[in-house]
């Protein structure tokens, strides 16, 4: 998995506005909307919620990565959002979170799925890399330490 070929400019949002998680899911689904990554965006949060609802995908360390299997797409797409105030997710650690990476991948393809969440996973143990991302003024800043 190559995150240079699933992440672009339009698929990095700085600055998410969301207070809760449900509002942090639905500016990430938007972002997916407008880089015309989605086209059923409603499906598209019915799959993402669905999932919360088995069991959130806070992490660890500020990060959280919603997450679903949705027939609305036909490769695995994805995005990445930080917000600039903690929002609370349920996570793992009970920490709240800033950095938020949403992906959506077709139901009958599980391989993409898993890898993508394997390589996002390893990225993130890095709390200079989380650092970096965090005080990241462009999408292409964000970009270059996700990809370096």
């Amino acid at each position: 998995m190559n995150l240079k070929s699933v992440l672009s400019r339009d698929t990095v949002c700085l600055h998410l506005k969301g207070t809760t998680k449900e509002e942090i899911i639905n500016e990430l689904l938007d972002v997916l909307v407008q880089s015309g990554k989605i086209k059923d965006r409603e499906a598209a949060l019915a799959a993402v919620m669905d999932r919360e609802r088995k069991m959130s995908t806070g992490m660890k360390h500020g990060i959280a990565i919603p997450h679903a299997k949705s027939p609305t797409v036909h490769e695995l797409v994805a995005c990445i959002g930080i917000s600039d105030n903690p929002v609370d997710f349920d996570s793992l650690d009970h920490e709240p979170c800033r950095i938020f990476i949403m992906t959506l991948s077709p139901i009958d393809k599980t391989g993409p799925h898993l890898q993508f969440l394997a390589e996002v996973s390893l990225l993130f143990k890095s709390s200079e890399k989380r650092a970096e991302i965090l005080a990241a003024k462009t999408p292409e800043e964000v970009l270059r330490v996700l990809i370096e």
